[in-house]
């Protein structure tokens, strides 16, 4: 498997709380020195082990608020 290095450049927020400890996060993370991306993903308490998750440019995460906040009223979960 190769390699990879990142960086959390900013630790925006935790989304929720694992049973395990960990916690789904948003983040600015730079994967192998490449720009910034948004990032939503589990992690260790001490951000040394991470889950799946999926990185978001900035225009990708813009579109994702603005389909979120346009959604019909059925589609919430209450």
């Amino acid at each position: 498997m190769a390699e990879f290095k990142y960086e959390i450049v900013k630790e925006l927020g935790v989304i929720s709380e694992g049973a395990r400890g960990w916690n789904k996060e948003l983040n600015l993370i730079s994967w192998n020195d490449n720009p910034p991306k948004f990032d939503i993903r589990d992690w260790s308490p001490d951000h040394s082990r991470m889950g799946k998750g999926t990185s978001l440019t900035e225009e990708e995460m813009n579109r994702l608020i603005e389909l979120f906040n346009t959604r019909d009223e059925e589609d919430s979960f209450e």
